[in-house]
């Protein structure tokens, strides 16, 4: 079973999962509030920022591919 990264690191469940757990460690480990959420913020900051680019890097791509295809 492969696991598709790309459609991983696009999908907002996974990057919610991963704030939800890293914020849970924090609290656990004695860290504040304001702390958990400063981080959260930080991890949901760059998960979107990750998905713009792959899911641009994605239409690019089809575009190309089409328009490789109408030059044929």
């Amino acid at each position: 079973m492969k696991i598709d990264w790309e459609r991983k690191l696009t999908s907002r469940k996974f990057w919610i999962a991963v704030a939800a757990f890293v914020s849970m460690l924090i609290i656990a480990f004695g860290g504040s509030q304001d702390l958990a959420a400063q981080i959260v913020a930080i991890i949901m900051a760059g998960a979107t920022v990750m998905a713009y680019i792959f899911g641009e890097g994605l239409a690019d791509q089809a575009g190309a591919i089409a328009d490789m295809e109408d030059k044929e």
